[in-house]
């Protein structure tokens, strides 16, 4: 299997995130005046434009407050866009001698749930009260921050989008994966593994988000285009569970006789909702999640439901979890995003930002493709994230 590191101009780039920088939460240290590489440099190198993979020329003002808001706090990948955030801010303020009151500040707050829009909302207007000078965000609903946003603008903080693109007019920079091209990957892929025929279950993040649309219309573009023996049976969008567990439960009191129990909604899980449509569609073949979440849910199901050795499944990202289905065959591949470089380039956009130095109107951070096959080669165990 190739190591290519997916950007906006294809190349060979040599290791990512090393072992022991993964899921640190200890403060970073600035190497600026060692002349040995940081550990972490490698997975800088491959962000696209090269101007966002460094701080060099950055000569922030001192005591500049950048605020980064993410999607979620809790999960590997979210730890490590903070991390990459962290980082760039150490390595900044190394860069220009700032020290105590003076330094650059970088903060990065995060709802508990990854679903949790109101809360997000809440985090955008804690943020902007406390003025800082740009903002980060990778937002749940390209569409739930128009007001905070148009807020913003007014107060002349500038904005930057972060993993996911945003529809909102004012957005100077987005730093992200080639959504699409990561997805088209993962469809040929998984077409390749079900020998281009039969039928998939697609597990989308959400139904809102530019990420969650971007993958899923790339997905079925490839499928459609290039695939005409593989077909999507259903796609089930995470956010839209309790409207399914409704008309699950609707579906399947019908059968019942008057004296059964009748089921709710509430007696149903996530995992329920995707065995109803397993169980609907017994030739599905293929089975594809556009994130973490939707991978580890699929991921979940197909072993619950005893079809883990019937069903290929592949999806997004790098927890503990698919890395131990990727060893024991569960999962056959992974499309490993670069979190750390997403959080810090996000930092060094929004310097540009604060700045007024321009910013390219799209980052590329680039992507790998992990199978059993070359997991535990030396250049993706160290890109890895846990």
């Amino acid at each position: 299997m190739n190591r290519k590191w997916t950007a906006i101009v294809p190349a060979i780039f040599g290791i990512m995130l090393t072992v022991s920088a993964c899921g640190k939460e200890d403060a970073p240290t600035f190497t600026g005046s060692i002349t040995e590489e940081p550990t972490y440099q490698d997975s800088l190198n491959v962000i696209s434009p090269t101007a966002y993979n460094n701080v060099r020329g950055l000569k922030v003002e001192p005591g500049a407050y950048i605020s980064i808001i993410g999607r979620e706090s809790g999960s590997a990948y979210w730890k490590e866009i903070k991390r990459g955030a962290l980082q760039a801010a150490v390595d900044l303020n190394g860069a220009l001698g700032y020290t105590g009151d003076d330094e650059v500040k970088v903060t990065y707050n995060a709802p508990e749930d990854v679903e949790n829009i109101d809360e997000q909302v809440n985090l955008l207007d804690e943020e902007l009260a406390r003025y800082p000078d740009a903002l980060g965000i990778a937002s749940i609903d390209a569409e739930a921050c128009k007001v905070q946003f148009d807020l913003a603008t007014e107060n002349g903080i500038p904005i930057i989008a972060l993993d996911s693109g945003n529809s909102y007019q004012g957005i100077q920079c987005t730093i992200k994966t080639d959504n699409a091209e990561a997805a088209k990957t993962g469809a040929y892929k998984l077409s390749d593994e079900m020998e281009d025929e039969g039928s998939v279950l697609l597990l989308v993040h959400d139904s809102k988000s530019a990420s969650s649309l971007e993958r899923l219309n790339s997905f079925k573009s490839e499928i459609e285009e290039n695939h005409p023996g593989v077909s999507i049976t259903e796609t089930l969008y995470l956010d839209k569970m309790d409207d399914m567990k409704k008309e699950i439960a609707e579906d399947k009191n019908k059968s019942k006789k008057e004296d059964e129990k009748k089921i709710t909604s509430e007696d149903l899980n996530d995992t329920d909702v995707v065995a109803y449509y397993l169980e609907k569609h017994p030739d599905i073949k293929g089975c594809f999640g556009t994130n973490i979440t939707a991978t580890q849910l699929g991921l979940k199901t197909l072993k619950q439901e005893d079809k883990i050795k019937d069903v290929i499944l592949m999806g997004f990202d790098a927890g503990k979890e698919q890395l131990d289905a990727l060893k024991s065959g569960d999962i056959k591949g992974l499309v490993v995003q670069n979190p750390f470089g997403i959080g810090y380039a996000s930092v060094i956009a929004a310097s540009r930002s604060i700045l007024e130095s321009g910013n390219e109107a799209e980052v590329n951070t680039g992507y790998i493709w992990v199978t059993g096959d070359n997991l535990e080669e030396e250049s993706i165990q160290n890109m890895l994230y846990q």
